[in-house]
């Protein structure tokens, strides 16, 4: 059985929706996986892009904010449309990225949604990140000091940088080797790889 990877970014809207359900079906299933915050801003520069797709094509914007909030009420899952998007996820990734071996940092990336989508706070305030770093029972100066050294800040270039390797281009995605899967609703696709990957390519 293969190891899964989720990789998300926390400005996204569907990386909320797969967040909240991974670890539980993943868990279920005894796929084991691993967290990868990255940041989308880079990649999407890579491509002419200065933001979200979900900004340039207000059509494509107007249809990904009613189908995730048809999305969020069908798993039980409060939504808000905050009103900025997208949001500077910096702080919240270099956070996650130092805290990836502590045990809640599953229970940190939850909340740091649940502010954004859910509350409809700003998650680029550093008191937006450390009431949620409170809220997991974690020291808030210590994290945000973390999160500000060079070798965090050089770990999350280097997950971003390996995304862009892995042909990622937008959150979350999840990748099972070399099989890459863009977008929440991929996610059970993915898991059934993860347990048995098919004997032939493609």
């Amino acid at each position: 059985m293969a190891q899964l990877d989720i990789w998300f970014e926390f400005a996204s809207t569907y990386s909320y929706l797969t967040v909240n359900r991974a670890e539980r079906l993943l868990t279920q299933s005894g796929v084991s996986f691993a967290w990868r915050p990255f940041l989308l801003g880079p990649i999407f520069g890579d491509r002419g892009m200065t933001t979200s797709p979900f900004v340039l094509d207000p059509v494509r914007g107007n249809y990904m904010w009613r189908d995730v909030e048809r999305r969020a009420a069908r798993l039980g899952l409060p939504f808000r449309r905050p009103d900025r998007f997208p949001a500077n996820g910096l702080l919240a990734a270099r956070v996650m990225t130092a805290a990836l071996d502590a045990p809640w940092s599953a229970a940190f990336a939850r909340e740091v949604y649940d502010a954004q989508f859910a509350r409809g706070l700003d998650i680029s305030e550093p008191a937006v990140i450390k009431e949620v770093l409170r809220r997991c029972q974690a020291s808030p100066d210590d994290w945000l000091e973390k999160a500000g050294t060079d070798a965090v800040k050089a770990a999350l270039r280097e997950t971003t940088d390996q995304a862009r390797r892995l042909g990622i281009f937008g959150a979350p995605s999840f990748t099972v080797g070399g099989e890459v899967f863009w977008g929440d609703d991929r996610l059970e696709d993915a898991i059934e790889w993860a347990v048995s990957p098919p004997t032939t390519p493609g």
